[in-house]
């Protein structure tokens, strides 16, 4: 697709804003280069897929990207034999497991919702696992190596703590010392260039051995080693060298490890990037509210209600149109300020939008084709360096439009032909647009011109279109109306704006009467259009009505249907029962008949055959009597009447009465409206509802609660504020410990601190952290 094309068209502020939508800096990077495809179907397949991870974001919410990073420079070093710093692998670590929880995700929603292209994609993703928990057990969340790594590495590092503990000893013993302090600017031990030193006063420098390792900026203070530490800083030094070396060896076994995965790794990272661009076109689609548009590549654009995507939801007008079927040409007429440049901008940039594989802002039901190219020569585009004119500027494009378009291409032209003599302007661009619709391009032009509008109306496959134009408030709509040409407001718009009526009969007299008559035409179309859309929207308003209250009665028929059936299913049960009965106790009347004759010999009593006939009769079914059809009803339902619905068996109480003949019944849950004539009052009125209880408030914890909070940079009162916040979150989360970073600087917040500590009621203890926890820069507080 031509370049300037999509500059013309805006198209880089669609994915402006769709790289706002991507979770990951993969998939934002990926977005900046996307480019619309004239392959149907390739864009079949986008538009699928976005339309699952719409779906997915729908019932779902957002897809889980949390931890995917771009490795691809890291794993790169490591297929070329360089070793990984801690955070790249620890990258590696998280990305890995972000894909397989985003597999996870994509999984199990595909058990509910079918989602077959997501799922191909995530299936695609390995599970390393093992190297993940590897990485994991040698290195935390802030990319530092653990002593447990390896086991030289935890021993001297056990060396380490303990070498600077008999330093740190040595020192305080030191400056606890009273002649020693005097010599001091400040009581505490600290480090320059990874050895322990003291400051000292510049002025006690000859009076106090050792080795200077910096000085402050004014130079009014030294920081000396002593002697006496020396010794025992170069044991440190020589055990930090042993770190570094441990350190290595750890990072080069787990490079190594990356090493023989990288290929699957790089294939994961791939498939992730298609992801999270797949995900970002739906967060599109919700935040412009757009739908998918069905797409065809036979030519074919119907536009229902499209929106331009760069103009606000509350100033953008809708457009309507069709282009392809009965006509593959729009000539639109009419003033400048009208929409005529935005209505072409709208169906070029929906356009690139359905190719690209995004939802576009408009009505179920739209259709899109699927061009080979779009080409669109909009805008004034003159230019001074080049000794471009407007005219020759247009005509450039305009040849290179000509040279370059095929039959299935769509093109867009604005004000074709503006820029040179009206009379030359419009003969050129009638057999421009003759010469492109002999093609077979579609195409929509705008132009100035009133020779076009005739030459819609004697061309076939071409129609005349215009914006509308409100006379009464002398401004326009912005509303295309396809099949209407453009109308001269002039004469009308000065009437309104007070010419004198003579000055205005005098100019139309210098119209041309051809003209004249065109424009009454257009004048009497415009007026059938207004009064055919007014009834219209009558019609369609009746059809709505009508709609309605026919699925309201196949509700109610298919709802009277479902009881008729359960009403007789339930009867011809009752009957089948019925008549087993009476079968049953005839045959023992008969069977006893019989046995009476026996005994008596044929001289049967009377009173015997009597007792014979009760019992038959009894054993017939009996048949309910059909309910009164005039049965005398109360005189008088009143709202809280406690009523039995007489067709339905079942009871409720009175809500209102609707109308003369029905009232409005709640049966259990339901409201229904029944004819009074069905109702009979069993009781009193209904008993009152019983008094809501209020509700009640739950404080659930968070899902991701902080278990340290970082007070460098505050000042006392700041960071006791932040602390008693901190505390109270954690003790209603039920945390038992938590950490207060302070740094070690001058130790008034540490001292502020954990004064405030010793007397908080829900503190169970403190104490500094430990050497992998910060040491004296971190206090961690045991909760009650």
């Amino acid at each position: 697709m031509n370049a300037k094309i999509l500059k013309t068209l805006d198209y880089a502020k669609i994915l402006h804003k769709l790289h706002h939508h991507a979770a990951t800096s993969l998939g934002k990077a990926y977005v900046e280069t996307l480019l619309p495809t004239g392959d149907f179907e390739e864009v079949k397949l986008r538009l699928a897929a976005t339309d699952e991870a719409v779906n997915v974001e729908r019932l779902k919410g957002n897809a889980p990207f949390g931890g995917i990073r771009d490795i691809r420079a890291a794993l790169h070093r490591a297929r070329i034999g360089g070793m990984l710093n801690a955070g790249e692998l620890l990258d590696i670590s998280t990305t890995s497991f972000g894909s397989r929880r985003l597999k996870r995700f994509v999984l199990a929603l595909h058990e509910e919702y079918a989602v077959p292209l997501l799922k191909a994609q995530v299936e695609l993703l390995s599970d390393n696992k093992a190297l993940e928990d590897r990485i994991n057990s040698c290195i935390d969340e802030n990319a530092v190596i653990v002593d447990s790594a390896s086991p030289e590495l935890g021993r001297v590092r056990s060396e380490l703590r303990t070498g600077e503990a008999r330093v740190r000893e040595r020192l305080e013993q030191m400056i606890r010392s009273s002649s020693v302090q005097k010599m001091l600017q400040d009581a505490l031990v600290t480090i320059r260039n990874d050895r322990y030193v003291i400051p000292v006063k510049q002025e006690y420098r000859s009076s106090f051995g050792g080795i200077i390792h910096d000085q402050s900026s004014s130079g009014a203070t030294l920081f000396i080693e002593p002697e006496s530490v020396v010794q025992l800083n170069n044991k440190l030094r020589e055990l930090k060298l042993k770190e570094e070396a441990e350190i290595e060896k750890v990072l080069r076994a787990l490079t190594a490890l990356v090493a023989e995965l990288v290929d699957e790794l790089v294939a994961d990272v791939d498939q992730l990037v298609l992801l999270d661009f797949t995900f970002a076109k739906a967060g599109l689609a919700r935040e412009m509210k757009a739908t998918m548009p069905r797409l065809n590549d036979r030519g074919f654009i119907k536009i229902k209600r499209g929106r331009h995507p760069l103009i606000a939801a509350d100033a953008v007008v809708p457009l309507d149109l069709e282009l392809g079927n009965d006509y593959s040409t729009i000539i639109v007429t009419g003033p400048n300020t009208g929409g005529k440049t935005v209505s072409l901008k709208t169906v070029g940039l929906l356009s690139l939008m359905a190719m690209s594989g995004l939802f576009v802002p408009a009505e179920e039901g739209s259709q899109l084709c699927v061009f080979d190219a779009i080409y669109a020569d909009i805008g004034d585009e003159q230019s001074i360096e080049q000794n471009l004119s407007t005219f020759s500027s247009h005509m450039t494009n305009i040849i290179s439009i000509l040279r370059d378009m095929t039959p299935k291409s769509l093109v867009l032209l604005d004000e074709l032909g503006a820029g040179t003599d009206p009379a030359e302007g419009s003969a050129l661009a009638i057999a421009i647009l003759d010469y492109i619709h002999r093609m077979g391009c579609r195409m929509i032009a705008t132009t100035h011109y009133s020779e076009l509008k005739a030459y819609a109306y004697q061309r076939p496959g071409t129609i005349n279109a215009s914006m509308e134009f409100d006379v009464q408030t002398l401004s326009p709509t912005y509303r295309l109306l396809v099949g209407v040409p453009g109308r001269s407001n002039a004469f009308a718009i000065a009437e309104r704006l007070g010419l004198s009526r003579r000055i205005i009969e005098s100019a139309r007299g210098q119209v041309g009467e051809e003209e004249q008559r065109v424009e009454s035409m257009i004048a009497s179309l415009e007026e059938n259009r207004l009064t055919a859309e007014a009834e219209r929207e009558t019609a369609a308003q009746l059809r709505r009505e009508a709609d309605q209250l026919r699925r309201e009665l196949e509700a109610q028929k298919k709802e009277l249907d479902e009881q008729r059936d359960k009403l007789l299913e339930k009867a011809e049960r009752d009957a089948r029962e019925a008549v087993a009965k009476a079968r049953r106790e005839a045959d023992e009347v008969i069977a006893e008949l019989r046995r009476m004759a026996r005994e008596e010999a044929g001289s049967v009593k009377e009173h015997r055959l009597i007792e014979a006939r009760r019992k038959l009769d009894q054993a017939a079914p009996e048949l309910r009597e059909k309910r009164a059809a005039a049965k005398k009803r109360p005189e008088r339902i009143e709202p809280g009447d406690e009523v039995q619905v007489a067709s339905l068996g079942q009871k409720g109480h009175v809500v209102e009465i609707v109308n003369a003949t029905e009232a409005l019944v709640q049966l259990g849950i339901m409201k229904m409206k029944v004819k009074l004539a069905d109702l009979d009052r069993v009781g009193g009125a209904a008993p009152k509802k019983a008094q809501a209880t209020s509700p009640t408030v739950k404080r659930s914890r968070d899902e991701h609660v902080r278990m340290e909070l970082d007070l460098r940079g505050m000042n006392l009162e700041e960071a006791l504020m932040e602390a008693d916040r901190f505390l109270d979150e954690s003790i209603m989360s039920n945390l038992g410990q938590v950490y207060l970073i302070h740094g070690k600087g001058t130790g008034v917040l540490r001292t502020g601190m954990q004064e405030y500590l010793r007397r908080h009621k829900h503190v169970k203890s403190y104490r500094y952290g430990n050497y992998n926890e910060g040491g004296v820069g971190v206090t961690v507080v045991e909760l009650a």
